[in-house]
């Protein structure tokens, strides 16, 4: 039977190993004094084989114990100056310095995939703000230069290039708020159509003007359908409206933008299992996400292989399992015939809270 670590004497322990140690010592000191006595060798003698076996026994000991702390020792002052491709070799044993061993190793894992994560963040923050500050720099550039008037349509260009780095600004934002923990929860009942509804016109009404607003999005799909579907029609939720807006709002992006031309996306919404809970789904009929990568899709800066080069910061999904995290729900990738489909489960009112 298999013991975790750090729970009881296993066979292999440290001091398992040190409690040999002492007995081999005894029974060797004390073979050496029965020969003594029977071969009537001197006392001295006998003192002194002793005392080298167990020299040599405790320095083979010790050696497999501090070879591995030295190399672990090495492997933990090059995680220290940033160079996390390190790992301590001695993992596999099976005794304290093996739990040790796993132990940095998973820190050192842990550690790289952090580094990672800012080196993507730089450059894709970079390649965000690098379009859209060009773009703002030509159009002033024209009009300071008198090569194009300040008319309405240059300024409406320059406000549209404004406005993504406004959305940018606003998703680093979230992120922020994300590691930091620091966004209270302000749940309250709402009606769910009212609200889902005028969710589904602001993106709408925000497409045909300048592109989606979420947590990522910059596009401008007017050719695809947005579809609410919510039964019973009285059917209301208990949550925070504005973490469940940056939900809906970063599915509902996501989906149009993998939506084939003239495409639906279809947001349904039903009554959960608690009073006042909520199930939602997101559907679209663009090419679905391989079951590969599902468990990688509300990965941050994971844009997935799908997704064409869009361009956008791989946030808008991470933001979106942040706000359902933390209402206490869940949201995932479900099977569908046809496309994707996010389903996303919020609480409502737990007892805790009546």
């Amino acid at each position: 039977m298999s013991r975790r670590p750090g729970t009881g004497l296993r066979p292999f322990s440290i001091k398992t190993k040190l409690g040999t140690l002492v007995v081999v010592s005894v029974f060797i000191t004390t073979g050496l004094l029965l020969v003594a006595l029977r071969t009537e060798t001197e006392l001295r003698f006998i003192t002194v084989f002793s005392v080298i076996a167990s020299m040599l026994i405790t320095q083979f000991v010790a050696h497999s114990l501090t070879a591995p702390l030295d190399e672990m020792t090495t492997v933990a002052r090059a995680i220290s100056h940033g160079d996390y491709t390190r790992r301590v070799r001695g993992a596999g044993r099976r005794d304290e310095l093996g739990d040790l061993a796993d132990t940095i190793n998973r820190m050192a894992d842990d550690l790289e995939a952090v580094d990672r994560h800012r080196k993507e963040l730089v450059a894709n923050v970079s390649h965000e703000l690098r379009t859209p500050i060009a773009g703002l720099r030509a159009v002033l550039e024209n009009v300071v230069d008198g090569v194009s008037a300040a008319d309405p349509e240059t300024m409406r260009t320059a406000l549209k290039q404004t406005e993504r780095l406004g959305r940018l600004v606003e998703t680093l934002l979230d992120l922020s708020r994300l590691d930091n923990g620091v966004v209270p929860l302000k749940a309250r009942r709402f009606e769910v159509w009212p609200y889902l509804s005028g969710v589904l016109k602001e993106a709408n009404l925000v497409a045909a003007q300048r592109g989606l607003t979420s947590g990522s999005g910059s596009h401008t799909r007017k050719d695809v359908h947005l579809h609410l579907d919510v039964s019973p029609p009285e059917l209301t939720a208990h949550a925070d409206a504005e973490r469940l807006h940056q939900v809906v709002a970063n599915l509902i992006d996501n989906a149009v933008k993998h939506s084939p031309p003239h495409g639906r996306v279809t947001v349904r919404a039903r009554r959960g299992a608690q009073p006042e809970s909520l199930d939602l789904e997101v559907l679209d009929e663009g090419p679905g996400i391989p079951k590969s990568e599902w468990h990688r899709v509300f990965e941050r800066f994971n844009r997935g292989s799908a997704s064409g080069g869009d361009g956008g910061t791989g946030l808008g999904l991470a933001i979106a399992r942040w706000a359902v995290d933390l209402h206490g729900g869940r949201i995932g990738v479900a099977e569908s015939s046809r496309g994707c489909r996010i389903q996303v489960t919020l609480p409502g009112i737990v007892p805790s809270q009546r």
